[in-house]
């Protein structure tokens, strides 16, 4: 019987994929129950569950859309890149939530689009800058707003160190060292949380 996969280590009964599977379980369990924070921006990835994404009030991706196509015309996957940087990494949009909205607005005569090399290229109309003109200048940095990017830096710097240092453990280290290192996260983590329940 031909096996799939290729993990390493030891393999139990049923095969390298159940092996790397309980490899896998293992590491999210020593990092709660969103997994490790491996890959993606810091301080815990990108458009995973614990990622740094800041949150809009509603309405700000129509906002932020009409904002933005004052400059010039823009695809949609720009307009998300766009506001990513402009609010600092505070904020970037989802497409589920971007292209929708481009399509009401649309849809409302208030942009307009062109096909350009397969991809959308969006612009305003008329009565879509004057709208334009009557709203924010820059909905995205209410996101922002509030951010202590200096403190950004040294968690980004502290999580992912933590977060290389366990990879390395788990790729080259023995199965006693792979212990070592999830009690050591293990406990890290509880002492976190009991951070939160001192009393002053």
């Amino acid at each position: 019987m031909r096996s799939h996969g290729h993990g390493h280590g030891a393999h139990g009964p049923c095969g390298p994929g159940h092996a790397d599977r309980g490899e896998f379980d293992a590491r999210r369990g020593a990092f709660g129950p969103f997994g490790p924070p491996f890959g993606g921006p810091p301080p815990w990835g990108g458009r995973g569950r614990g990622g740094p994404r800041g949150r809009a009030r509603r309405g700000d991706v129509r906002a932020s859309i009409l904002a933005l196509l004052k400059d010039r015309p823009m695809h949609g996957y720009e307009m998300i890149q766009e506001i990513a940087e402009r609010s600092g990494g505070a904020w970037k949009p989802s497409p589920g939530s971007v292209y929708p909205t481009l399509q009401l607005l649309e849809d409302e005569g208030l942009i307009s689009s062109a096909s350009e090399g397969g991809k959308k290229l969006f612009e305003l109309t008329e009565a879509g800058r004057t709208e334009s003109e009557a709203g924010p200048e820059a909905p995205w940095e209410e996101a922002g707003r509030g951010v202590d990017w200096e403190a950004m830096g040294e968690i980004r710097k502290a999580g992912g160190g933590l977060v290389e240092a366990f990879r390395q453990v788990w790729a080259t280290g023995t199965l006693e060292q792979r212990d070592k290192a999830l009690a050591v996260v293990n406990k890290a983590r509880k002492e976190l949380y009991l951070i939160l329940a001192e009393e002053d």
